[in-house]
């Protein structure tokens, strides 16, 4: 199975891309909210994540995000810590769903943090979707009104650059209102299918 990763910073619109490519036929894995997912319902997350941060963080018997961002997201330790509590279960979660797409020409994985976590050294191929940052702000701002300006030039801080990402990357979709998303897309779908071919 060959396997995609797709990456890039918050408000790169790596959504959008995924959206083109699951209307191509492709499946595509969303790691973050699959993440969200085994949080909420995974025994051992609850588990790690209770011994870790106490009986708050389920709160009322779900999870307690809030409380969870306030904590987890505090500086590059914490959030190194909630990656290696729940790194190993996302992993696990995205071999079954592999196999229960093992008739797909290829598939995609996105997550936000495909070169932070390691995760890009199972793929194939590595996509960074990439925009100019003061119109990755004014996305995000757009999208989460309960953002605001600072806090998610916090999120940014706590990623990769652009520059070192796009080092690492085989193939770069610009999203920045100059470049049609679709065309760029649809190129690297042609090229994904014609390796499969030779």
């Amino acid at each position: 199975m060959y396997k995609v990763g797709i990456t890039g910073g918050i408000g790169t619109g790596k959504s959008i891309v995924c959206r083109i490519f699951s209307v191509l036929g492709i499946p595509v894995y969303d790691a973050d909210s699959r993440a969200r997912w085994l949080m909420e319902n995974h025994p051992d997350i609850r588990i790690a994540l209770i011994n870790w941060l106490g009986e708050e963080v389920y709160a009322g018997g779900r999870l307690n995000r809030p409380f969870l961002a306030s904590v987890a997201f505090k500086n590059a330790e914490t959030t190194e810590t909630l990656n290696r509590l729940t790194h190993p279960s996302v992993k696990e979660d995205f071999i079954h769903w592999v196999e229960q797409h093992k008739e797909a020409p290829y598939i995609v994985k996105e997550a936000a943090l495909l070169y932070e976590s390691g995760s890009y050294k199972d793929l194939d191929s590595m996509i960074v979707v990439s925009a100019p940052l003061e119109m990755r702000i004014e996305r995000v701002l757009k999208r989460d009104p309960q953002r605001d300006r600072q806090q998610i030039m916090d999120i940014v801080q706590r990623q990769w650059p652009d520059e070192k990402k796009q080092s690492m990357a085989d193939y770069i979709i610009h999203n920045d209102e100059q470049s049609l998303v679709v065309e760029q897309v649809l190129k690297l779908h042609h090229i994904f299918i014609s390796k499969l071919l030779l």
